[in-house]
């Protein structure tokens, strides 16, 4: 098969495009023809710094495609199934085993690409908002980086769930753009001070929910900007800031929480997550969420891919496709 590889850890300039072998599925697993892969922001954090599960590596996290066979130990899945799958790597290539609790069927009537990319954007953005966040009717939720996947999600989960939606993006074009997906105050990060507008558009009280998948300073400075009794989900690192240590000190007294958030444990942990995602994928079948596709690439452009989301112009989705 072919597939984005490469031999050592960089920028986006390590991708080569090659012929590796076909991945073999076990007993439990299936194998998917890909077709559509869904660059996620792990994904670049990977390519950057991550394991080397083997060399040459094939980094990603999700795709979506065809079942191409089913092993013995399978159920709920046929050959020529529509699915879309997840896994710690292997993403950016034409084949790709999966595993049935890392698996979803897609809906009927939506489009295989739009599936590629729900699962990890939107089910970050529902556990991190009801689970972990317990954003309620009424509240005021903060999402950083509301153009990117997550911001995206998130916005449209916590408008239809009743909050208030602020959010942070690079542009007021991009705010107003937010705009159409539900939300109501938009914060330029870079011409304005998050906290001090946040501050301002709550009469001081602050957020109730913060979604901070920037870390590092932006982190620290959210934690000030929370409620009383305020919940912060830290998840992802998209400032790339692993240096700083940060100062929880200011939580206790006025009662707040971090909480720090996976999606992969999840889904190992029970049949919550992987129901939740499997909701997911109905809604924006019905027409209920929507999904941006800002670009789409071919997988033998996986650099250029990785390049434009680093470049920070992106609104909604980069994905690569196969054919």
């Amino acid at each position: 098969m072919k597939a984005a590889v490469y031999y050592e850890n960089g920028a986006p300039s390590v991708f080569r495009f090659e012929d590796v072998p076909d991945p073999v599925p076990g007993p439990g697993e299936m194998l998917i023809g890909v077709e559509v892969v869904s660059i996620e922001g792990g994904d670049t954090l990977n390519r950057l710094g991550g394991p080397l599960i083997s060399v040459p590596h094939i980094v990603g996290y999700q795709n979506a495609g065809t079942v191409l066979s089913v092993g013995p130990e399978v159920s709920g899945f046929a050959v020529g199934d529509r699915v879309v799958s997840l896994a710690f790597y292997g993403s950016h290539a034409e084949l790709r085993v999966a595993h049935p609790l890392t698996t979803w069927k897609i809906p009927d009537g939506l489009a295989t690409e739009l599936a590629a990319c729900v699962p990890v954007a939107y089910g970050t953005a529902h556990d991190a908002l009801f689970e972990f966040g317990h954003l309620a009717e009424g509240e005021t939720a903060l999402i950083h980086a509301g153009a990117g996947g997550v911001g995206l999600a998130a916005i449209q989960m916590a408008k239809r769930a009743g909050a208030r939606v602020i959010a942070t993006a690079s542009s007021d074009e991009r705010l107003t753009r937010l705009g159409e997906y539900g939300l109501d105050d938009g914060i330029n990060y870079r011409e304005k001070d998050f906290v001090a507008e946040v501050r301002s558009l709550t009469h001081n009280r602050g957020a109730d929910v913060i979604l901070d998948s920037v870390g590092g300073e932006n982190l620290q400075r959210s934690l000030t900007a929370l409620a009383y009794r305020g919940r912060c989900i830290t998840f992802g690192n998209a400032g790339r800031d692993d240096a700083m240590k940060l100062d929880t000190s200011m939580l206790g007294g006025s009662n707040q929480s971090l909480i720090g958030y996976f999606l992969g444990p999840e889904l190992f942990v029970g049949s919550r997550a992987h129901e939740m995602i499997s909701n997911l994928l109905d809604d924006v079948a019905a027409g209920d969420l929507r999904v941006a596709i800002d670009r789409r690439f071919a997988l033998a452009d996986a650099e250029e891919a990785h390049e434009y989301i680093e470049s920070r112009q992106a609104f909604g989705r980069v994905v690569l496709l196969t054919q």
